[in-house]
Order: C-alpha cells, then sequence, then structure tokens
C-alpha cells in the first residue's frame, strides 16, 4: 500500500508540475478511493505534497517571468488570506457535519463542479471570450483570495479554478498559467498550513506518509517540470483537459461512495 501511495502521489505530482494542476488534485480523491486515511488527513498531506510540489517548481522556474512583482504581491497576498479562510470554513463543515464521510461527499462535489467549470471554460470558451490584464489592486487581491479560498478548502492547491482565472483574468496561455498558478498556490498552502499548526488543527496521521507523499511531491515536480520544457503548449493544452476529465469522475466516483 505505501509503494502505490508513493507511486500515486509522484505521478500526480508530476502531472501538476506539467500543466499546473496541483497534484493534490488528483492524489486526494485517488486517496479517497481507497480509503487510506481520512478526509482531513488527507487533505492535510495532499495540502503539504502540493505544497513541496510548488516550491521544487517554481525554484526550477526562477529564470522564467512569473507573475509581475506588483501583481504578484497582490495575488499571494489574496492567497495568503483566502488560505486562512479555507482552512476555517474546512474546519466549519467538519464540525457541523460531525463526520469525515460528509465532509469527503462536500470537497468532492466542489471539486468535481469547478473541474466541470473549468473544463467547459478551456475546451469550449477560452477563444470566445475576451481576455484581459486585470490592474486594480483590489481585484488582484479578490482573485487571490479566491484561489487561496479553494486550495485551503480542498486541500488540493485548486489548480483547476486557478487556471481558469489566470487564463481570463491576465491572457496567459497554458505553461505560464501554470508556473503561476503553482507560485500562487505555494504561498496560499504555507498560509494554511501556518493556520493548522497555530490552531492545532493538525490531524492524527502515520508519519511515513507525510515522509512518502512530500518526497513524492518534490520528485514529481522536479519531472514535471523537465517535461514541461519539452512538450509544447499545444500537447500541454491536450494532457490538461484529459486530466480534468478524469478528476470529475473520479471526483463523482468518490461523492457517491461516501454518501
Amino acid at each position: 500500500m505505501e509503494l502505490l501511495i508513493f507511486f500515486v502521489c509522484l505521478a500526480a505530482s508530476a502531472a501538476g508540475g506539467i500543466c499546473g494542476i496541483g497534484g493534490g488534485v488528483i492524489i486526494k480523491p485517488v486517496l479517497d478511493a481507497l480509503g487510506v486515511l481520512s478526509v482531513s488527513a488527507i487533505s492535510f498531506l495532499s495540502g503539504l505534497t502540493v505544497l513541496s510540489m510548488s516550491v521544487i517548481s517554481v525554484f526550477r522556474q526562477r529564470k522564467a517571468r512569473l507573475v509581475e512583482l506588483g501583481t504578484g504581491s497582490l495575488l499571494a497576498a489574496g492567497a495568503v488570506a483566502g488560505g486562512i479562510a479555507g482552512n476555517a470554513a474546512f474546519q466549519a463543515v467538519k464540525a457541523m457535519a460531525g463526520s469525515d464521510r460528509f465532509t469527503g461527499v462536500v470537497q468532492a462535489l466542489v471539486l468535481a463542479l469547478v473541474t466541470l467549470l473549468t473544463l467547459v471554460y478551456s475546451a469550449f470558451l477560452r477563444d470566445r471570450l475576451p481576455s484581459f490584464r486585470v490592474q486594480n489592486p483590489l481585484a488582484c487581491v479578490g482573485i487571490g483570495g479566491i484561489m487561496g479560498l479553494l486550495s485551503a478548502f480542498l486541500g488540493i492547491g485548486g489548480g483547476p479554478v486557478n487556471l481558469a482565472v489566470l487564463y481570463f483574468a491576465f491572457s496567459m496561455d497554458t505553461k505560464k498559467a501554470a508556473a503561476n498558478s503553482l507560485y500562487i498556490i505555494m504561498f496560499s498552502q504555507f498560509s494554511s498550513f501556518l493556520t493548522s499548526c497555530v490552531q492545532g488543527t493538525i490531524p492524527v496521521f502515520p508519519w511515513h506518509y507525510l515522509l512518502l507523499m512530500t518526497a513524492a511531491g518534490v520528485l514529481g515536480g522536479i519531472l514535471g517540470s523537465r517535461v514541461n520544457k519539452r512538450i509544447s503548449a499545444e500537447a500541454t493544452d491536450k494532457l490538461f483537459a484529459g486530466l480534468l476529465c478524469g478528476i470529475v469522475l473520479i471526483c463523482l466516483y468518490n461523492a457517491w461512495r461516501f454518501a
């Protein structure tokens, strides 16, 4: 089982490095389906994996032009605030439901919905709707806040919706959006984990899973970044669409299974 978890995390993190989908988007529903850990533990571990992958991927692309410093700082500030709010929302849903199963259903349905909307947008609407560059500081903070909130609530980085927002709001192609999505996720997840540490809400789980998933996230980020440099933007778009379809199906299966 440990080897299976490692390779699932490695493959998912590599996919995240290629097309900007946070590895946990795939990691979390797969581990849910395997029934490995509780929902809260999976959210924490997959989020940490995404954070590790984001750090290594951003570091490897340090020479690439990420979001301009001013815009990036505003997005990151919004993502930190959103990450704290998303973490609080997750804990509130968990406390209100009183069960990991119900929380898992909510997370799976939210993730399926945002992924489906992103798939529809990227496949059918991206070339028909005008893109624009956001200049308003409050708008940048708000966009970052939405990204951070989804990242922390889902425990997976919110990859699909992050990419959709960057496509639309900043006129970025998939490759540029991937790097910037990881850059924003890095800030959002870090703030979410810091909040968990301060609030004492880190779940109990076997620590060897932590080591396995973090190592897989780092290796996957390296592999994904290398592959990303070698494939065309068109190939990245096709891979992105295929992964989104798979994520929607996995999430719907999980929602049915938990329910």
